[in-house]
């Protein structure tokens, strides 16, 4: 289950009723209500593939280039400075797109 199914949510009311984007639910309580939403989102979370293939992404350098919008001599620059770190297989550079994104650091 990669996204909450609310269609799992929604079979457990016996009464729904919309107001002005206000859902109201007759039968849960609020303590019943949040429970269920927290074991739901603690299940998505846990089952949740997208953070475990990110850590895999690798990028080309020119991939990476258009990823941070600089040219490939500030990337050469930032990657011998150790700035950023490259792996390699032969000639072929590497990036991987979670360690650039960590990379950056918040201006004041």
């Amino acid at each position: 289950m990669g996204q909450f199914d609310f269609r799992f949510l929604l079979f457990n009311f016996k009464k729904l009723t919309m107001k002005s984007n206000q859902i109201i639910f007759d039968v849960l309580s609020k303590e019943e209500l949040k429970d269920l939403v927290g074991k739901s989102l603690e299940e998505v979370i846990q089952n949740n593939t997208l953070n475990k293939t990110q850590d895999l992404e690798l990028l080309t350098r020119e991939e990476t280039c258009k990823l941070l919008k600089v040219d490939s001599s500030t990337l050469w620059r930032w990657t011998n400075k150790g700035k950023i770190i490259a792996y390699g297989i032969g000639n072929r550079r590497f990036y991987k797109k979670e360690e650039l994104l960590e990379s950056l650091i918040k201006l004041k």
